[in-house]
């Protein structure tokens, strides 16, 4: 009987799999708990219903299951994270996270205790009203905390969502609509529980017990002093229980962090006689115990190094060259592997985030961050960048040289802003986002929003009226022109890595690969044919184009195995594509 492997079930994409959906059943809970508290607004009666719909999903044997299944597995991850995290030095986001996470516990457990766990253990009334009343009437420091429980959850939550799915191509759709559902919906459930506390405070005071009439008989039979004294000393004894409870719970969350730090100092203690280097290509050395990851390293040391997935293995943007000591590595696990093979990586390079070398190594970051002032939150500058289907536009004028050998440099100067205003108009009236200018030559970038079908229309729009305007313009300036205006027009659609790139103050938003390559080459061919326009097959047919009466060959493409078909497109054709 040959064992089953386990190994996958534990590896590090597998727990990470396990932190991502235990998170986010817990977002679903919170997300119908904040609806719930928000149907408030409508009326009492309806928050009621809508709480049995509520605890009907969750409080049945497998809600419950789930639950507090997700709730001990991403606990626990948690604090194996924290463990395993070598060094506590890290860039503010990661921290804010970490902090909020560890903050949860300690806010939501007299949350859980008050409503199920004491309605179970005192029999208090499991309705709305009642919990609302304790909150807002009979403990407000109680409600305050939990109004703000309910915020930090939420917000904890939204930052791992948004970690996770900001490089996913659809993300910059969405996200506006996300981001106005999650500063929506804590709003309006706050003002439901307000709104409901408010209008519970209004009416006449409750009974002692709070959910029955005063002197109302037990039914324990015998006199109302000896009930009343039986009463006293089972809710004496029945709080106690539930203090208890509340006490065990915030022990053994504390206890289980101070275990967890308790193991790391012992495992510091025991590693500073284990150490080994890691040398920088300026000359630094770090000492590290055997096993921190080169990244941590980098960040226990000071030196700048990029990490625009958090360590995660995700991007590719911490890798190293390892110059010295590759032989002992241990070998890259399946989340490295995998990004490694992505980026056709060359030998010898790996992830700085999950490289952990057992012996002394030397590397070289091969992206090296510089030092540049500190940008706006939240701007283009910031974009790390992401794989994404775009189209690339490339426009140049042909013959230039020749055409302004008789000019004035201020007619020269004149006669480009015309041109660039041309291109720039039809490039934003299509839809697109005018990337550079290069000496005469423009790119233009399409489908950085929107699908990849419009993206390829947009781009043959703006072709055709790039030409149609410099027709006009040879017009106004025929007495000028020593030849009329001609453009080489070429477009490529395809997958391109888009991101902030540059330096300061001119780093913009601009795409690099192939695709981009492919276009500039199209544009260039478009001279050679002494055509307008050159369109790559997949283009044209994204588009949904027509392509009867077209031109068509097969061209060879620098640093391609295939050839690429491509359409001829003269310049009585480009109307077609108004």
């Amino acid at each position: 009987m040959t064992s089953i492997d386990t190994a996958p079930l534990l590896s590090e994409r597998s727990l990470r799999r396990a932190r991502l959906m235990s998170g986010l059943i817990l977002l679903v809970f919170v997300t119908l708990h904040l609806a719930n508290h928000a149907l408030n607004l409508i009326s009492l009666d309806a928050a009621e219903k809508g709480r049995l719909w509520f605890t009907a999903l969750w409080r049945n044997p497998v809600g419950t299951v789930l639950l507090y299944g997700s709730v001990l597995v991403h606990i626990a991850l948690v604090m194996r994270s924290l463990y395993r995290r070598r060094t506590l030095v890290m860039p503010f986001r990661e921290a804010l996270q970490i902090v909020l996470g560890l903050l949860i516990p300690l806010l939501i457990i007299e949350h859980v205790v008050a409503t199920r766990i004491s309605s179970q253990i005192m029999g208090t009334p499991d309705v709305y009203a009642f919990v609302i009343r304790s909150l807002w009437i009979n403990a407000p420091m109680n409600g305050l905390r939990q109004s703000i429980a309910l915020v930090v959850v939420w917000t904890h939550g939204c930052i791992g969502v948004h970690f996770w799915l900001r490089y996913r191509p659809w993300y910059d759709k969405v996200a506006p609509f996300l981001l106005t559902f999650a500063i929506l919906l804590p709003v309006l459930a706050l003002l439901g529980f307000a709104s409901t506390g408010r209008l519970l405070a209004s009416e006449p005071p409750q009974s002692s017990s709070g959910y029955g009439p005063a002197g109302a008989s037990t039914g324990y039979g015998g006199s109302k002093s000896d009930d009343a004294a039986m009463s006293f000393a089972t809710t004496a004894v029945r709080k106690e229980r539930v203090q208890m409870t509340k006490y065990a719970l915030y022990g053994g969350f504390a206890g289980t962090l101070l275990t967890v730090f308790a193991m790391r100092a012992r495992r510091s203690r025991r590693e500073r006689t284990d150490q080994i280097e890691i040398r920088y290509p300026e000359g630094q050395i770090v000492n590290v115990p055997r096993g921190f990851s080169v990244l941590e390293a980098s960040r226990l040391g000071g030196i700048p190094h990029y990490a625009v997935c958090g360590g995660k293995g995700r991007c590719s943007t911490c890798r190293v060259q390892v110059v010295e000591g590759a032989a002992s590595l241990p070998k890259p696990e399946s989340t490295e592997l995998t990004t490694l093979r992505r980026i056709n990586a060359d030998p010898g390079v790996r992830l700085a985030c999950q490289l952990r070398p057992l012996h002394d190594i030397s590397v070289v970051p091969l992206l090296v961050p510089t030092t540049e002032g500190a940008l706006p939150v939240g701007s283009q500058q910031i974009n790390p960048g992401r794989e994404q289907e775009i189209v690339i536009l490339f426009c140049d004028i042909r013959s230039f040289t020749m055409l302004t050998e008789a000019q004035l440099p201020y007619d020269i100067v004149f006669l480009l802003n015309r041109y660039f205003a041309i291109v720039g108009q039809a490039v934003e009236h299509a839809g697109g986002r005018l990337d550079k200018f290069i000496g005469d030559g423009a790119m233009a970038l399409f489908g950085l929003k929107g699908s990849p079908e419009d993206a390829c229309r947009n781009a043959l729009k703006a072709a055709a009226r790039i030409v149609s305007e410099i027709e006009r313009l040879n017009d106004e300036l025929s007495a000028e022109l020593s030849m009329p205006l001609r453009v080489a027009i070429g477009i490529h659609s395809g997958p391109a890595i888009v991101g902030a790139m540059g330096y300061g103050n001119v780093k913009n938003l601009t795409a690099i690969g192939d695709t981009v390559n492919v276009a500039s080459r199209l544009e260039t061919i478009a001279k050679e044919l002494d055509s307008t326009l050159v369109v790559s097959e997949p283009t044209i047919q994204l588009a949904g184009s027509d392509t009867a009466n077209l031109e068509s060959q097969e061209i060879s493409i620098r640093g391609r195995a295939e050839p690429l078909r491509v359409y001829i497109i003269h310049q009585e054709l480009t109307a077609r594509f108004v």
